[in-house]
């Protein structure tokens, strides 16, 4: 195999690899925003499940205790966040900062006696036997973590929820006019807390394919602030899944490049030997970058009309 090819294979392989949580956590946070209710704090979120779910998998040897309390703090987490905004009509980037900060805080306490800790059970590698040899797409698609396929199979999944459920139409009607689901006979409030805790349970999920899979184990920071990423990319993708899925892929291949070109000493007009640090910095140059192009011309997505204003039932907003 040339070594082009397999530098395309690896960076291809690792970015599907990396970008899973990712996808994860913007999917989450799409549904969310989908019913109208902004939630900044995914990272927090992110890093508490990711420390609670690699502790419950390290303690009692299970994995799968390890993702069910994932998601269920990541959910717990997010329902706060909903009670606070849709119950008591609290400004929802204040409640969501708050929430982030205090998710980041809490899976330190959590994750402390863990720090270090190796031996919890893995998330398994699935090979397809005999698509995984063919080469390039073998690797990237066929030879995967299990963590991988549950990612890839989120997207239509969800696509079809919105588009082709009733209870996906109601989420959108909430979204886009709280008032007349509400005339309806629907309740904003129960649909709006119910997506909430299932972008928490995403987001929960996310940081458990983390530390269980992707890099297992646990350390503060281990996000690296991609829950932020993926509140930005749910700008980028148009709040629809199949365009949060390229942008969480690309997102993950250009967090690898770093790795793969440690060995180049320069590159042109950046002649410096301290080019490690501007490749860490190409992700996030990407994120901002993307969100400019979802923001122009014939990338533009009109976010739902309701997102982020609070629903009282009888008074006009």
């Amino acid at each position: 195999m040339s070594g082009a090819l397999r530098f395309m294979e690896n960076l291809l392989s690792a970015g599907v690899a990396r970008g899973t949580p990712l996808l994860m956590a913007t999917i989450g946070e799409l549904l969310a925003e989908r019913a109208g209710v902004l939630n900044l704090g995914v990272d927090g979120m992110m890093l508490l499940g990711a420390a609670a779910g690699f502790r419950a998998a390290y303690q009692a040897d299970s994995l799968i205790l390890g993702l069910a309390t994932a998601m269920g703090v990541g959910a717990l987490l997010a329902l706060v966040h909903g009670l606070v905004t849709v119950r008591l009509v609290a400004d929802q980037v204040v409640s969501g900062l708050g929430l982030g900060f205090f998710g980041a805080g809490l899976a330190s306490v959590v994750g402390a006696p863990v720090v270090g800790a190796t031996g919890a059970p893995r998330l398994p590698m699935i090979r397809v036997a005999g698509l995984s040899a063919v080469p390039l797409l073998g690797p990237v698609l066929f030879q995967q973590n299990l963590a991988i396929y549950l990612g890839v199979a989120l997207i239509p999944l969800t696509w079809f929820y919105l588009h082709r459920t009733r209870w996906g139409l109601v989420l959108q009607a909430v979204g886009e006019s709280p008032a007349a689901a509400d005339a309806h006979g629907f309740s904003v409030a129960r649909v709006r807390l119910a997506h909430v805790a299932m972008g928490g349970a995403l987001a929960g999920l996310a940081g458990a394919t983390l530390s269980l899979a992707i890099t297992p184990g646990w350390v503060d920071g281990l996000t690296s602030g991609q829950g932020w990423i993926a509140v930005g990319l749910v700008i980028f993708a148009g709040w629809e899944p199949t365009r949060a899925a390229w942008g969480a892929y690309l997102f993950g291949a250009i967090r690898r490049l770093p790795l793969d070109l440690q060995g180049v000493e320069s590159l042109p007009l950046f002649r410096n030997p301290n080019l490690g640090y501007f490749l860490d910095m190409t992700p996030y140059l990407f994120t901002i970058l993307v969100l400019i192009l979802a923001n122009r011309g014939r990338w533009a997505r009109r976010a739902p009309a309701a997102l982020g204003l609070p629903f009282i039932r009888g008074q006009r907003t």
